[in-house]
């Protein structure tokens, strides 16, 4: 039985159950009541999300979190040209230019701040000196003629600046200086024409830009210092690491079959697909060069260090990388050659990966810890070796797949029957390990460029010679331990007599 009864101007609704129990039945909700709810609840989860993956990239990367607290601090501190009434009497709402420069400049390496803080300190400047000079020449002429002299100078210097920043010299090192001096030859020649002292308002802004510059590359430098230098050194020995493992990883997975073990999916992974990082590094290889080269000397890294030579590192690296991705596509071909044949080269060609899992890791060991390797040359001549011996297995190969296709097909075909064209059939069979043999062999070509690079970083740098302890140089030292612990034992024997 449902009844309905009005409490305090509501419906109430309630449902008797044959048990003698009753349900009350709560009104459904309006339409801008669910609407509200639910955006509510949406909102919420996007602000929970938000604060979590900030969370993750703070302790992924504390620097991160370091620079945010460097840039509040610098805010703060230009900020006492507001606050404080003297210095604010002295540069007046010019210090506003101070925070904007601040906020522009402030970047995350040492060097990008430097480099924007040089180039917007030059070319305020230039372009400061510029304007001058022109609205002093327009001052001369007629007032008719003055507008058309302000902006005829602003087309052409305009015009001009623009043009440079599709030089690639200028690209490279001194984009953001040619479009600040446009904006500022820009303010400087338009403002000059109503402000009636020019040269006190540019020496003013000159001085604001040249207090938050400073600042900012003093507290970029002393507070938590993040070195651009060091992240493409870090980054260009993570990559010759990542080639490495995943070049033995493709080798190791490519010839294993249900009965060998097996790793873990999720090492596996970051093994196979640790070159893609390689792959996709040249843009940040390039900006962390071209920052590099304006930081000062730090920790093992000289003002004017080779950082050049890393970008031909990282191409050979990458030229590396383009094989390991054929060599993947390789794998999951879906034409395979079978395992029987696969055999045949399993030895040499996974002794050919380690080795060349070797020099890579060799080389970034030379690079990690700026000292040349007395092993480099011996373990690039173990892999030509492997070469040798990876060729010597192919050139046995084509004679066993004619035994073995023989013998496949008497076993199979009770008729004797030939194949009109035996050979067809095996240069089908063959086919996917000519394709992984030309892929290794390719490998090794590049990785001996990757070699001659690092030896050229060694010899523009400077790296000392490793010191390593041979068992020649040991064995003296303990032959002479035993001999001074026989003459103590017979003096003492002789004492005791």
């Amino acid at each position: 039985m449902v009844s309905g009864e009005g409490i305090s101007g509501r419906l109430e609704w309630k449902i008797n159950v044959s048990n003698g129990t009753s349900k009350v039945l709560e009104p459904e909700k309006g339409l801008a009541a669910r609407l509200w709810q639910k955006l509510h609840s949406m909102i919420f989860l996007k602000i929970w999300r938000l604060f979590v993956e900030s969370w993750k990239i703070g302790v992924a990367d504390p620097k991160k979190f370091t620079h945010c607290l460097k840039v509040g601090l610098a805010l703060s501190v230009v900020s006492l040209l507001y606050y404080m009434r003297p210095l604010y009497d002295g540069i007046g709402k010019n210090a506003m230019w101070a925070i904007m420069t601040v906020v522009v400049v402030c970047e995350y390496t040492v060097g990008s701040t430097i480099y924007k803080s040089i180039n917007r300190a030059v070319a305020t400047i230039a372009a400061g000196s510029v304007g001058v000079g022109v609205h002093w020449i327009a001052s001369h002429c007629d007032k008719e003629y003055q507008p058309v002299v302000l902006g005829a100078s602003v087309f052409i210097f305009a015009s001009t600046a623009t043009f440079t920043r599709f030089i690639p010299t200028v690209k490279a090192r001194f984009d953001y200086g040619a479009m600040i001096f446009i904006l500022t030859f820009s303010l400087v020649s338009i403002s000059g024409y109503r402000v009636e002292d020019l040269v006190m308002m540019a020496h003013q802004r000159v001085s604001t830009i040249a207090i938050g510059v400073s600042l900012c590359i003093l507290i970029s430098m002393l507070l938590w210092p993040v070195w651009a230098g060091d992240q493409l050194h870090n980054q260009t020995i993570s990559n010759l690491e990542k080639l490495a493992f995943s070049l033995e990883g493709y080798i190791t997975e490519y010839f294993s079959n249900e009965e060998t073990t097996k790793m873990p999916e999720e090492n596996l992974n970051k093994k196979l697909q640790g070159y893609k990082c390689v792959l996709n590094s040249k843009a940040t290889e390039d900006s962390m060069a071209n920052f590099a080269i304006w930081e000062p000397s730090h920790g093992r890294f000289y003002f004017g260090y080779p950082w050049k030579q890393y970008l031909k590192i990282g191409a050979a690296a990458r030229s590396c990388a383009y094989c390991i991705d054929n060599l993947n596509s390789c794998i999951d071909s879906k034409m395979q050659a079978p395992e029987a044949l696969k055999q045949h080269i399993t030895e040499n060609c996974t002794e050919l990966s380690l080795c060349c899992s070797e020099v890579l890791k060799e080389l970034a060991t030379t690079i990690k810890t700026r000292r040349r390797s007395s092993n480099i040359g011996f373990s690039v001549d173990k892999m030509i070796f492997a070469v040798e011996d990876f060729e010597n297995a192919l050139k046995s190969l084509p004679r066993d797949i004619v035994l073995q296709l023989s013998t496949v097909e008497n076993s199979v075909d009770n008729r004797v029957e030939k194949l009109e064209n035996p050979n067809q059939a095996t240069l089908l069979e063959v086919l996917p390990l000519g394709m992984l043999a030309t892929l290794l062999m390719e490998i090794v070509a590049r990785i001996e460029q990757v070699v001659q690079e690092v030896d050229k970083l060694a010899d523009m740098a400077e790296f000392k010679i490793q010191k390593e302890k041979k068992l020649q140089d040991i064995q003296p030292t303990q032959n002479d331990n035993q001999t001074n612990n026989q003459g103590q034992e017979t003096m003492k024997t002789v004492e005791e007599v």
